[in-house]
This record gives C-alpha cells, sequence and structure tokens, in this order.
C-alpha cells in the first residue's frame, strides 16, 4: 500500500506544476478509498457550495464490501500556485461488509485538490483516517482518498 500511495502522491506532483485554473462549481469521477486492508473504488462527486465551503460524496466497491462517504471539507487556494486548493474537513462513512456487522465510523481529512488548466480535470489526495463508532471494525489512521474527476462550472 506504500507503494501505492506514493505513486499516487508522486503522480499528483507531476500534474500540479503546471498551470491551472481554480474556478469549477463541482465535479464527478472515479473515487478510490485506501485502507490497510481494502481498496474501495467507485463514482465520486463534489459541489461547491460556495468558493470554499465543500460537500463530496464517494461510493466505493470492494470485493465482498461496499463504502458510503459523505464529506464536508472547507477548500482554500495557496498563494501564488494557481489551480493548487487545499482542504480539510470530516464526514461519516458506512462500511457495509458481507456476512459481518456493518461499520460506521467518523472521517477527518486533509489534502490537495488541483484543477489542470486548460482541460475539465481534478485531481485530488487526501489522508482520511477512520475513527470507528460501532462495535464491528477498527480505527484506521493509514486510510488515503484518491480521486480523479471531471469538473463542471
Amino acid at each position: 500500500m506504500k507503494k501505492t500511495v506514493f505513486c499516487l502522491f508522486a503522480s499528483f506532483a507531476f500534474f500540479s506544476f503546471s498551470y491551472a485554473q481554480t474556478s469549477y462549481t463541482g465535479a464527478v469521477g472515479l473515487g478510490i478509498d485506501l485502507w490497510d486492508d481494502a481498496t474501495f473504488v467507485g463514482p465520486s462527486g463534489k459541489y461547491f457550495f460556495s468558493d470554499n465551503h465543500v460537500g463530496q460524496f464517494d461510493l466505493g466497491f470492494e470485493d465482498g464490501g461496499t463504502i458510503l462517504t459523505a464529506l464536508y471539507s472547507y477548500h482554500d487556494e495557496f498563494s501564488g500556485a494557481a489551480g493548487l486548493r487545499w482542504y480539510a474537513g470530516i464526514g461519516p462513512s458506512i462500511v457495509l461488509i458481507d456476512d459481518f456487522d456493518n461499520v460506521f465510523a467518523l472521517r477527518p481529512h486533509a489534502g490537495l485538490d488541483f484543477k489542470v488548466d486548460g482541460v475539465p480535470i481534478v485531481i485530488n489526495f487526501d489522508w482520511r483516517p477512520a475513527i470507528v463508532l460501532s462495535d464491528a471494525g477498527d480505527n484506521e489512521a493509514g486510510a488515503f482518498g484518491f480521486g480523479i474527476q471531471y469538473a463542471f462550472d
């Protein structure tokens, strides 16, 4: 998993060196939720309620499980880095596991969001640990999110 996280971060850093525009109101695409022992892949969407306040919804599938995640984030730009934003927030996740009790977790998160200039592509990467609030499941400090999405105005 460490190699996967490194490759995702290196790809994100590579794209962040080009110029970009920061304005978009929403995006839909592919989201990946990387846990220590599971990788959930599925549709992801985000919407800017204002310049800084964002809602995001992820639905991920993995062999024997499904995760539903709804996140609130505060986004802000880096001075002098067009298209690159940092964000932080919190939200719940529900993990539905076959033949096992469902897991309810709180997901604080912090990461980077990059809008590619000239094309409607958004790339984001974040650290999103899971604080398990249900009886089933364990806390997960090493959980990460990655997304590539089509942006719209």
